[in-house]
């Protein structure tokens, strides 16, 4: 892409916060002028006929939802497809892709807590399903993942996801992050 209204636009669609023209001209190699330019003529093209305005607001740019737009954002905010995950349920999601089949009781034991919430939003997403029972005394429900799961992640299967490997720190890392978890044992070996 060499438009640069075009490129203006991709990276002001994925900001957070507003971006200066400074960073603007930075990022894309061209003067601030240009950028300026560019920036004012957005924010006329988008604010005429679009479902999004560029506003210059707290020292840079940013996309906003256009006013007339309001009253259909709070009803589409009010949907359940609108609504995000927790971070409990990320959590207990992602037990459950890297685990299953696996219990409820399985998950909250991996994540700490009761994680019974978290599977029945997970459940009602689509996200994760019953894929069987387990053997033995109570023949805990057993789940996995969905289709509807792989879709919004963008793979084609379970083993596409990235290892577990790949985000765990070395030993030694942990070591350290645990360390002030741990019980002073100095102060008890000065008592004896």
């Amino acid at each position: 892409m060499t438009d640069l209204s075009g490129i203006l636009e991709a990276v002001l669609f994925v900001a957070t916060d507003p971006v200066s023209t400074e960073e603007l001209a930075e990022i894309t190699e061209r003067p601030r002028d240009e950028i300026e330019t560019s920036l004012q003529d957005l924010a006329t093209t988008l604010g005429a006929s679009r479902g999004v305005v560029l506003r210059n607001v707290a020292g840079g740019w940013r996309l906003y939802a256009h006013p007339d737009a309001y009253h259909y954002l709070e009803r589409f905010a009010s949907t359940e497809g609108a609504k995000r995950l927790s971070g409990a349920a990320v959590e207990s999601l992602a037990v459950v892709a890297y685990r299953q089949p696996v219990s409820r009781g399985q998950v909250g034991e991996i994540r700490g807590v009761d994680s019974d919430h978290a599977l029945k939003t997970l459940e009602r997403r689509g996200l994760v399903v019953e894929i069987g029972r387990a053997p033995g005394p109570g023949q805990a429900v057993l789940y996995g993942t969905t289709k509807t799961f792989l879709e919004k992640l963008g793979v084609e299967s379970i083993s596409d996801l990235p290892p577990l490997a790949d985000h765990v720190p070395p030993a030694e890392i942990v070591e350290t992050l645990e360390l002030p978890m741990r019980p002073d044992t100095s102060s008890n070996d000065s008592t004896s």
